[in-house]
C-alpha cells in the first residue's frame, strides 16, 4: 500500500491548504521548533483536518513528536482545547525512559527504548516532572475508559501499555501521541494516519511510516503521512536506500492534482456509458449495467483518495457534489436490485460484483442524525421546510445503510410528524414508532416462515453479538413442525437468512453512531 505524504508549512506552494505559518525549513532549532505559537498552530491544523484524514474517524492516527517535553506540551494543548469544547477526539499517550530524555531524536534515528516491563529504569528513569505528567495523563485515560492504571508499579504500567495497544486496534483511541513507542513493530490495521513533528531518517523513517499502511479494505486506499518538518529529502533517501530510486514513484502517492486529473478522466468514461443520471434506468442488459457499475466504482475509488487531501474541494472537479450523489443513488438502486431480486432462476452476472459499499459508508450519518434533521424540519416555518425535506430524502437515497429504513422514515414524516406539537418529543415518539414497526415486522417474519419466535429472537441476538452470519443448520432449527427435505434445505435456509439479515439491517444497524 502506498503512502500519501503532505509536508505542512511555509515551504509549500501558495494557496494550498497545507500552508500554515510555521517555520520548517533550515531552522531546526529547539527554541523555534518548540515555540508555543508553532505547537498551537500544528494542534489546530490536526483538529481541522483529522476527520478528513481518517474518513470521519473510520480510521485512527498516531502523532509522533521529538521529545517527551514536546509531547507534554502537545498533550496539554489538545486537552485544554477539548475541555473548551473545541473537539471531541479521544487522545491518549504513553512514554517511557530513553537514554537522553531531553533530546531523544537528535540524530534522526529512533532509539531503543527500554523494555516496557523492565523495572525500575523504565519509569524511575523519567524526570520527576515527566513522571507526574504521565500519571496525570493515565488518570485522564482511566476516566475516559473506566480503567485503573498507574505508574506505581511496572505491572500496572505494562497493562496500561497493552490496553492502549488493544484500544487503538479497536478504534477506540482517535490519536495516540508518542515519542518513540509504537513506531516500530506495532501493527494496527485501522491506523491510517501518522502526524510527524520529529526528525526521522533511514530505517527509523520507513518503520514509522509503515505503521499506517497495513491493508484493511477498499476505503483504506493509502497510509497518510502529515509532516510538520521538511522530511522530503530524508524520505527520498530512506526509500532509495531500502529499495531503489525508482521505488519513490511506486511507494509515494502522486500529488493532489494528478488525482483530480484521474477523477475527471473517470467522469468522461462514466458519461460515455450513461450521459445523464436518468440514462442509468435505460441500460438494456446486465452487461451494460456491469459497465456502469465498474465505471462509477472507479470514480468512487479516486474520490476516496482525493477526500483525504487537505486541498480537496469539489470546485476542482468536473462534476458537482450533487451530481455525484445522484449517480450514487442510481448505483445503490442497482445494488438493491441485485441483492433483493431473488425471484430470478437464471444466474446474474452482477451477483458476484463487489460494490465496495465501504467507500460510501459515513459513520456520522445515522438514524440519530436523521432525527436531528426531523427536529430541524419541524422547527422551520412552512416556506423553509422543503429544503430540509430534500436533505432528508437525499440522505435516505444516497446513504447505503439508510436505504433499508427509507420507507419507514418516510412513513413517520408523513403520518406521525405532523401531529407532534413539541419538537422535544420527536426522539421519544420516533423510538415508540420504531419499536411498533419492528415488532410488526418480526411477527410477520416468524409467521410467514413458520419460525419459533423465542428461538428466532435468540438467534438474532447471537448474530449481533458474534457479528457472524448464522449457519444454515442454525436457521433450519428455527422452523416449527416438519423440517424441509434435503433438496429444499438450501433454498429455504437461504431465504430465511436473507430475511433475518434484512430485518437487522432495517431495524437495528445504523440506529446509533459508532
Amino acid at each position: 500500500m502506498k503512502f500519501s505524504i503532505e509536508y505542512v508549512g511555509r515551504y509549500k506552494k501558495k494557496d494550498s491548504a497545507t500552508e500554515i505559518d510555521i517555520e520548517v525549513e533550515d531552522i531546526d532549532t529547539k527554541e523555534l521548533m518548540e515555540s508555543p505559537v508553532r505547537l498551537e498552530k500544528i494542534a489546530d491544523y490536526i483538529l481541522a483536518n483529522h476527520h478528513r484524514k481518517t474518513h470521519n474517524k473510520e480510521f485512527t492516527a498516531m502523532f509522533c513528536v521529538s521529545s517527551i517535553e514536546t509531547l507534554i506540551k502537545y498533550y496539554d494543548l489538545f486537552y485544554k482545547k477539548k475541555e473548551a469544547g473545541q473537539h471531541d477526539l479521544k487522545i491518549a499517550t504513553i512514554f517511557s525512559y530513553v537514554a537522553n530524555e531531553d533530546d531523544a531524536d537528535a540524530n534522526g534515528f529512533i532509539p531503543e527504548e527500554l523494555s516496557i516491563s523492565e523495572e525500575p529504569k523504565v519509569l524511575y528513569g523519567l524526570h520527576a516532572h515527566s513522571r507526574e505528567k504521565l500519571d496525570e495523563y493515565i488518570e485522564h485515560y482511566n476516566k475516559m475508559f473506566g480503567t485503573k492504571y498507574s505508574t506505581k508499579d511496572s505491572e500496572s504500567f505494562y497493562n496500561y501499555y497493552k490496553d492502549i495497544s488493544k484500544k487503538v486496534k479497536e478504534r477506540k483511541i482517535d490519536i495516540l501521541l508518542v515519542v518513540n513507542m509504537y513506531l516500530t513493530g506495532f501493527d494496527s490495521k485501522p491506523l491510517n494516519t501518522m502526524y510527524v513533528d520529529k526528525n526521522l531518517k533511514y530505517h527509523g523513517l520507513i518503520q514509522a511510516y509503515s505503521r499506517t499502511n497495513r491493508i484493511l479494505n477498499e476505503q483504506k486506499s493509502q497510509g497518510n503521512i502529515v509532516a510538520f518538518r521538511n522530511l522530503k529529502n530524508a524520505t527520498d533517501e530512506a526509500i532509495t536506500l531500502f529499495s531503489n530510486k525508482d521505488a519513490i514513484d511506486v511507494i509515494i502517492m502522486k500529488p493532489y492534482e494528478d488525482y483530480v486529473k484521474k477523477f475527471n478522466e473517470a467522469i468522461n468514461e462514466l458519461l460515455r456509458i450513461t450521459p445523464t443520471e436518468d440514462s442509468v434506468n435505460e441500460l438494456q442488459t446486465e452487461d451494460d449495467e456491469l459497465e456502469f457499475i465498474k465505471a462509477f466504482r472507479d470514480l468512487m475509488r479516486i474520490k476516496n483518495i482525493l477526500t483525504a487531501f487537505s486541498d480537496f474541494k469539489w470546485d476542482d472537479l468536473q462534476m458537482s457534489e450533487q451530481l455525484f450523489e445522484n449517480y450514487k443513488s442510481k448505483y445503490l438502486d442497482l445494488y438493491d436490485k441485485v441483492k433483493s431480486d431473488h425471484q430470478k432462476e437464471k444466474v446474474s452476472i452482477l451477483e458476484d460484483v463487489d460494490f465496495e459499499l465501504e467507500l460510501i459508508h459515513r459513520d456520522e450519518i445515522n438514524v440519530a442524525y436523521i432525527i436531528h434533521l426531523l427536529i430541524k424540519l419541524k422547527s422551520k416555518v412552512r416556506k423553509d421546510v422543503s429544503q430540509t425535506e430534500k436533505e432528508i430524502f437525499n440522505l435516505l437515497n444516497t446513504e447505503a445503510h439508510l436505504r433499508s429504513k427509507r420507507e419507514l422514515i418516510e412513513k413517520f414524516i408523513k403520518e406521525n410528524l405532523p401531529v407532534i406539537e413539541d419538537t422535544d418529543d420527536i426522539p421519544q415518539e420516533f423510538e415508540k414508532f420504531w419499536n411498533v414497526e419492528q415488532k410488526k415486522a418480526f411477527n410477520k417474519l416468524v409467521k410467514e416462515e413458520n419460525l419459533t419466535p423465542s428461538k428466532t429472537q435468540t438467534l438474532i441476538e447471537d448474530y449481533l453479538y458474534a457479528e457472524r452470519e448464522p449457519l444454515r443448520d442454525e436457521i433450519l432449527e428455527l422452523l416449527e413442525g416438519d423440517k424441509p427435505s434435503v433438496l429444499e434445505r438450501k433454498k429455504i435456509g437461504d431465504r430465511i437468512l436473507k430475511k433475518i439479515i434484512n430485518f437487522v439491517d432495517t431495524f437495528i444497524n445504523g440506529l446509533v453512531g459508532n
